[in-house]
């Protein structure tokens, strides 16, 4: 089993991490402040309670203003990366509220090397107006660290992030800094660009569509904004975005020799296969399976998984896969019916019913 993601927070990495913070405040109390941190409750927190247990006791060990804690914090937070680094925009998130200029210019600073997308929200919420005003500055930026991040903290349905409500009703500002950013030389800036887009096409389709329609076939870069912007509509086989893509109706394919196991055991792969099959060129296809997960109270949950998307300019293809009924920490399996249907270009084309259990010596693999 994996290492658990709250444990990068070692002995080893908290004294280094008070180290660096003596270096810039030589009367910080460094082994009182490592034992406050791992005390008795400290076990019993995840990952983001122990960023906010750092960043509150990082407040009570450095008894100065605001301003200056930050100005301690900021060369403290070059030597320290990624997202177990994000206890220092923790900080300014929960002490930073009503210092705006400095916390802005402190987010921008722990942002490179790190992500400022999580604490930059609650200043769009408390300064709305204020804050997309910075976040179209940084987006005009030449490091592409806060230009990702002009682009990244305001997205309507950010994961694990607090909501912008007023931003799922009328992403119009989000819309503006996504219009200055569309053209980014930065792959890592595009990303944000077509998961912010994605956010929204959940609650506006429509304003999705219409980018798509603006934008697609200028360049290649902004092709790849527009699909994977769509990556939501086009799993629900919307009809619209599959026609923008080209992927539209296939009534001379045929699914043929549809193979699956019919009974799979909790842990194993569950295997399937089939042959698509034409009398003429298959042409532009998109080609996704779904699983029906049987759920704890007996109801199905839906899986789009995608198998291939390109031109096929044959009259027959084969393919085989298979999908792991492995439990893990996003998706538990249960013991009963489910389903598995074939998409091409959206529309179900193939459907059967196979049994999962948890019975090893029930499971035998029948061959529809």
């Amino acid at each position: 089993m994996a290492e658990p993601l709250k444990n990068i927070y070692t002995h080893e990495y908290i004294t280094n991490l008070a180290n660096k913070i003596r270096v810039h405040y030589p009367l910080f109390e460094e082994e009182i402040f490592l034992s406050s941190l791992f005390c008795d409750i400290w076990s019993e927190l995840e990952l983001k309670a122990r960023m906010r247990y750092i960043s509150v006791q990082l407040h009570s060990f450095l008894p100065l203003s605001y301003q200056e804690q930050l100005e301690i914090l900021k060369p403290v937070s070059k030597d320290f990366f990624s997202f177990e680094a994000m206890f220092f925009q923790d900080f300014v998130e929960v002490f930073g509220l009503d210092d705006f200029e400095n916390s802005m210019e402190a987010l921008a600073v722990f942002t490179v090397g790190s992500s400022s997308e999580f604490a930059v929200r609650q200043f769009i919420i408390k300064y709305e107006e204020q804050t997309m005003m910075q976040m179209k500055i940084w987006a005009k930026s030449d490091d592409e660290h806060l230009r990702r991040l002009s682009s990244e903290g305001c997205r309507p349905r950010l994961p694990w992030a607090v909501a912008l409500p007023k931003f799922k009703i009328d992403p119009s500002k989000v819309l503006e800094i996504i219009e200055l950013l569309k053209n980014d030389p930065s792959i890592y800036v595009r990303k944000s660009v077509a998961n912010n887009l994605n956010d929204i096409s959940k609650d506006h389709p429509h304003i999705v569509k219409e980018f798509v329609k603006n934008n697609q076939g200028v360049s290649k870069e902004l092709d790849w904004i527009c699909k994977h912007a769509s990556r939501t509509l086009l799993k629900k086989g919307d009809s619209e975005i599959l026609k923008l893509f080209n992927l539209q109706r296939l009534d001379h394919v045929n699914i043929e020799n549809f193979i699956y196991d019919k009974m799979v055991q909790i842990g194993e792969n569950f295997h399937f296969s089939f042959e698509l099959t034409s009398k003429e060129i298959i042409g532009n296809i998109r080609l996704e399976y779904v699983i029906e997960y049987l759920k704890s109270n007996k109801s199905h949950t839906k899986k789009v998984f995608m198998i291939a998307e390109s031109y096929l300019g044959i009259k027959s293809k084969t393919f085989i896969k298979k999908q792991s009924f492995k439990d893990m920490t996003t998706r538990k399996h249960y013991s009963g019916e489910h389903f598995i249907t074939i998409l091409i270009n959206g529309e179900e084309r193939a459907r059967g019913v196979f049994v999962v259990n948890n019975c090893v010596s029930c499971t035998t693999t029948n061959i529809l």
